[in-house]
């Protein structure tokens, strides 16, 4: 029954930020994302990573992982460590509503 309560309420925070997300919001925080994974999500780079069209769940994840340390990268650390959990919402809302 323990195990069961931890899932639900683990389901619920994962879907929390998913229900509120703003994408329209997350167009205009995008345009830091801009410079390297380009205007409309699709980078003109090889290294770099497009994100139009991945999925909102991913991209928060890998946000949220940049953010706390769990994924290392020196640029997308720096980058990603002012973002509120409504802006990675938002962000992952705009990029995953992308083409």
């Amino acid at each position: 029954m323990k195990k069961l309560a931890m899932a639900l309420a683990a389901s619920v925070i994962m879907a929390g930020p998913a229900i509120a997300a703003d994408a329209a919001a997350g167009k205009d925080k995008s345009a830091m994302c801009a410079a390297c994974h380009g205007a409309a999500g699709v980078s003109a780079v090889p290294m770099y990573p497009n994100l139009a069209g991945q999925k909102e769940a991913y991209i928060a994840k890998q946000l949220s992982d940049f953010k706390s340390g769990a994924r290392k990268d020196p640029v997308m650390s720096g980058m990603a460590m002012p973002l509120s959990d409504a802006d990675v919402a938002d962000l992952a809302a705009y990029y995953g509503s992308l083409k």
